[in-house]
């Protein structure tokens, strides 16, 4: 497995190329089989897989406690990455965004507890709280690191001038936000510039658009009725008719590449630089195959310059959350 180096300097965090986001394994998609999630996790680690991505909230508790399972044993095998930020109540209703540093202290705490670990390798700021100024969160967080309790800190979401607030105080060796073919706002808004300029990495989630540029969905009836994504604003009627033409187009080009559309998917967010690590998300050992053999798939400068082309920042239809509010502070 080829590996990249996240962060710069006394920041940074050698991980594999690409990561596994286990948040589906427990929460927010249908058809969750903790048996098949472990396995998956496992047979990531015998690919060479390091990087594993969790948090909190997902499952409000039971991804940690899930992941924690999974790395018994195998602890050294594994860039272990969780975060803090939203609150949910114990039945799974949103509480909302808490950066106050007594929280983040207990956070941490409850999350090494779960995780069944003495330190978390990469531990994200998951949402900003604006009630807060960042200076105070990341103070608990530079604590945290002194304690030992933390290795390395990163930040998600966020827009510029929180990341340059947040790094003077503690550096931030991974910026984690949504980068895709469909959701390419990194590109416009300042943060690819910002981070890059600061020598932060960059750990892109859902680099399958939450799974819709695989082409596996077609209509919001091929969604569960428990599944999150009935209530994305991209995956609605006249939005998702629209969208339905990336799709096509990355189908085309995938057809002429002998790889998947979700190959070329991830492909195109591994070539955006060697500091970029998606993160693409999956509960089934197939799906994971499938995506660890992007790593083989070369882009060339034509092929980039044709998806840029035809996929320009902006194509899709649709926010990205139904409610926008709680991102980019």
């Amino acid at each position: 497995m080829q590996t990249r180096t996240l962060g710069s300097a006394t920041a940074s965090l050698t991980v594999s190329s690409m990561g596994l986001g286990c948040m589906g394994m427990s929460d927010f998609y249908a058809g969750r089989d903790e048996d098949e999630a472990i396995a998956t996790i496992h047979r990531a680690l015998e690919a060479g897989v390091t990087l594993l991505d969790t948090a909190d909230i997902y499952g409000v508790g039971a991804n940690e406690r899930l992941v924690g399972r999974a790395i018994q044993g195998r602890r050294d095998q594994v860039v272990l990455a969780t975060k803090f930020g939203n609150e949910r109540r114990p039945d799974g209703s949103w509480m909302g965004v808490n950066g106050h540093p007594d929280y983040v202290r207990s956070a941490c705490d409850a999350s090494l507890e779960r995780l069944g670990v003495d330190h978390i390798d990469l531990y994200y700021q998951h949402r900003v709280d604006p009630t807060v100024p960042i200076e105070d969160t990341w103070g608990a967080l530079h604590q945290l690191v002194q304690d030992g309790k933390v290795l390395h800190l990163g930040i998600s979401e966020a827009k510029p001038e929180t990341i340059r607030r947040a790094h003077a105080v503690h550096p931030i060796t991974a910026l984690q936000s949504e980068w895709s073919l469909w959701t390419r706002d990194p590109e416009q808004n300042g943060t690819l510039s910002t981070i890059r300029e600061l020598g932060i990495g960059f750990v892109a989630y859902a680099p399958l658009g939450r799974g819709f540029l695989t082409g596996r969905f077609r209509s919001i009836e091929d969604l569960a009725e428990d599944d999150v994504r009935r209530h994305h604003p991209r995956f609605h009627a006249e939005n998702l008719r629209r969208n339905l033409g990336i799709v096509e187009r990355i189908r085309a080009m995938s057809e002429e590449k002998r790889c998947t559309p979700a190959q070329l998917a991830i492909a195109w967010v591994l070539a955006q630089g060697p500091d970029v690590v998606p993160i693409p998300g999956t509960k089934h050992r197939a799906y994971l195959e499938e995506n660890l053999a992007a790593l083989d798939l070369e882009l060339t400068p034509a092929d980039l310059e044709r998806l840029d082309r035809d996929l320009p920042a902006g194509s899709a239809t649709g926010d990205r959350y139904p409610d926008m509010s709680t991102v980019y502070h």
